[in-house]
C-alpha cells in the first residue's frame, strides 16, 4: 500500500485549507480529505472515496457541519447506479464520478482517467455533484479538455460545467490539482 498527502490553500473564501490523502491499494484508491473554510459562511467538510482501480467511484462518504448543524451522506455505485443513503436515484444512473464540491482533488478522477489525450481534445460525462455544506446531491454534465502543458511542465486542463462556468487546471504527473484558477491551490 501506497499513499500520499496534499494540502491546499483555497482562494475563492476569506480563508481556507483543504488536506487529502490518497491511499492505492490491490483492490483500488481510498481517498480521505477535509475542508475547513472561514468566508461569508464558516464550515467543515470532511470525505472519503473508495474507487476501483481504473479510478471509477464506488462508494462516497462525507460529512459537513456548519452553523445549521451537521449532515452525513453515504453515496453507492455500481455499473452506473447510484443509491443516496441507501435508496436507488435513477437520476444519477450513467454518473462515473463523484465530485464533492469542497475539495480540488474529486478533479483528479477524471483527469487520471483521460491522462492521454491529446491537446486540444475534450470529454464531457456526468457526475454525481456533492454540494457543500447541504450535501444536496445532483447530476452535472463536466467536460474536461487537455490544454498545452504549463511553462513549468506541468499538465493543464479546462474545466467546464454549466452552472459554474469554465476554469483552468494545472496538475501533477499523478493527476492531482496544483493550481485551480480562482478556487484553490496546493502549498503541500
Amino acid at each position: 500500500m501506497t499513499a500520499q498527502t496534499y494540502a491546499w490553500e483555497r482562494d475563492d473564501e476569506g480563508r481556507g485549507h483543504s488536506f487529502a490523502r490518497v491511499e492505492e491499494h490491490p483492490a483500488g484508491w481510498t481517498v480521505h480529505g477535509t475542508e475547513v473554510l472561514v468566508g461569508e459562511e464558516t464550515l467543515a467538510c470532511t470525505f472519503r472515496v473508495r474507487l476501483d482501480p481504473d479510478w471509477h467511484t464506488r462508494e462516497v462518504e462525507v460529512a459537513a457541519v456548519d452553523a445549521s448543524g451537521e449532515r452525513r451522506l453515504v453515496l453507492g455505485a455500481s455499473d452506473g447506479r447510484w443509491e443516496v443513503d441507501g435508496v436507488y436515484d435513477p437520476g444519477l444512473d450513467g454518473c462515473v464520478d463523484v465530485d464533492v464540491a469542497a475539495t480540488p482533488l474529486t478533479n483528479a478522477f477524471p483527469i487520471r482517467r483521460l491522462a492521454s489525450l491529446p491537446p486540444g481534445e475534450s470529454r464531457t460525462s456526468p457526475v454525481a455533484w456533492v454540494e457543500v455544506p447541504s450535501l444536496r446531491v445532483r447530476r452535472v454534465d463536466q467536460t474536461y479538455q487537455r490544454l498545452s502543458p504549463a511553462a513549468n511542465g506541468g499538465a493543464q486542463w479546462e474545466y467546464g460545467d454549466p452552472d459554474h462556468g469554465t476554469f483552468r487546471l494545472t496538475v501533477d504527473e499523478g493527476g492531482v490539482v496544483i493550481d485551480y484558477e480562482g478556487f484553490a491551490r496546493r502549498i503541500g
